[in-house]
């Protein structure tokens, strides 16, 4: 399981569009936003803009990669017959998707990473040591509900339709948390299917700890809630493609 991780790792790396989505979009986008709104601060969160944008982007990024590493290469794989050989290897079923989970969870790493690295040497941003690992760990596993929503994707849907359906997603989420405008700005039916979306907990979870408080349960719950239900159909979802394969 070891050696098929570093492979899906290794190949994803080599995809140019996971490096601009996911590594230079969150970089650049923060690098532009920061300069232009990061010394105001937000009435909301009581966040300095440097701060609520670091989490947004990186939030943002992490998302992405989390779908991205997921729902097209999976897809992908069923089709050209890398299923079926993965079938006939030691693996067991479940463990295949596990490790594509596992494998994708790794690739959301550097977009946490290179943003919160971008916000200390550009903007000056100082958080304690704790409230980092707090906030790095928390929206790292908070990236599980999105994986697996990838994985999802990629089990139902054949290559051509999974990449516009997998992108329309990344984006829509990603409007939806919050993570492209601020929840005021939304009209009110936007507001009502935003709050309803995981993307929006896991958003609001990364501002509050960013922000020195302890994540609010109803955002942690509504993100445990979403994981659980996503990757059971993960699951189910593949259990359908290998019936198929």
């Amino acid at each position: 399981m070891r050696h098929y991780i570093k492979v899906e790792m290794l190949r994803m790396l080599r995809n140019k569009r996971y490096i601009i989505f996911v590594v230079a979009f969150p970089v650049g986008f923060y690098l532009l936003y920061s300069n232009l709104w990061g010394s105001e601060s937000d009435q909301a969160t009581g966040l300095r803009g440097s701060v609520l944008l670091m989490v947004s982007m990186a939030a943002y990024g992490a998302l992405a990669a989390a779908m991205m590493s997921t729902a097209v290469p999976w897809s992908q794989e069923r089709h050209s017959g890398w299923l079926r050989q993965l079938q006939i290897t030691p693996l067991p079923g479940r463990a295949i998707i596990l490790t594509k989970l596992a494998s994708s969870m790794l690739l959301v790493l550097p977009s946490l990473l290179l943003v919160g690295l971008a916000a200390v040497l550009t903007q000056h941003v100082s958080l304690p040591p704790l409230q980092w690992a707090e906030l790095i760990l928390a929206m790292w596993a908070g990236t599980i509900p999105f994986a697996a929503l990838g994985l999802a994707i990629g089990s139902l849907l054949p290559p051509d339709t999974a990449q516009p359906v997998a992108m329309i997603g990344m984006f829509g989420l990603a409007l939806l948390g919050g993570l492209w405008f601020p929840e005021s700005m939304m009209p009110a039916a936007m507001k009502s299917i935003a709050h309803v979306t995981p993307s929006y907990d896991y958003a609001r979870v990364g501002w509050q700890i960013a922000a020195g408080e302890a994540p609010h349960v109803a955002d942690a719950a509504g993100i445990l809630a979403w994981g659980v239900a996503l990757v059971a159909l993960a699951l189910v979802a593949y259990r359908r493609a290998t019936v198929r394969a």
